[in-house]
C-alpha cells in the first residue's frame, strides 16, 4: 500500500510532496445521522453510503491509504444552471458556501479510515471546479 505519512520534516506543505492522488468523484460532506436512519433511509444518507463505497473503491485501486498528515483539495462541481461564462469565471475560485470544509473532510476520512485519531496534521482547501474531484498530496 502507498501511505501518505509524516516522513516529510516540517509543514505538510513541504516542497518534498511528490505524490498526488486524484479521485474522480463529487465530494460530499458527512450528513448529520439520526437514529431513524436505521430504518427511514433518507436520500442524503443513501447517497452518502454510495459516496463512501465509491471513494473506498477508488482508493483501493490506486493503493492509497491515509497517513498521519493530510493535505487535501476538494473541487466541487458548479450548478448546471450557471451560464458557461459564469462557469469559466468561477473555475478554480474558492468555494465559500456549504458544504463546510470540515464536513467534506469527515466524509473523506470516514470512507477510508476506521479510526482517524492517527491524523495529526490536516490542510483542507475547497474550490469550484468544472467537475467534482478530490486531490490528495503527500
Amino acid at each position: 500500500m502507498s501511505y501518505c505519512s509524516g516522513t516529510n520534516k516540517g509543514s505538510v506543505l513541504s516542497t518534498d510532496m511528490t505524490k498526488e492522488y486524484i479521485f474522480k468523484i463529487n465530494p460530499m460532506g458527512k450528513p448529520r445521522m439520526v437514529h431513524s436512519d436505521a430504518w427511514a433511509h433518507r436520500d442524503v444518507v443513501e447517497r452518502y453510503w454510495v459516496y463512501k463505497d465509491m471513494l473506498a473503491l477508488q482508493a483501493r485501486r490506486v493503493k492509497y491509504e491515509i497517513g498521519d498528515m493530510l493535505y487535501i483539495v476538494f473541487y466541487l462541481p458548479m450548478p448546471g444552471s450557471w451560464s458557461q461564462k459564469k462557469r469559466l469565471a468561477m473555475n478554480g475560485k474558492p468555494h465559500q458556501q456549504k458544504p463546510d470544509a470540515d464536513n467534506l473532510l469527515k466524509g473523506f476520512m470516514d470512507a477510508l479510515l476506521a479510526d482517524d485519531a492517527k491524523v495529526y496534521d490536516v490542510r483542507i482547501r475547497k474550490f469550484w471546479g468544472l467537475e467534482g474531484s478530490i486531490r490528495v498530496f503527500c
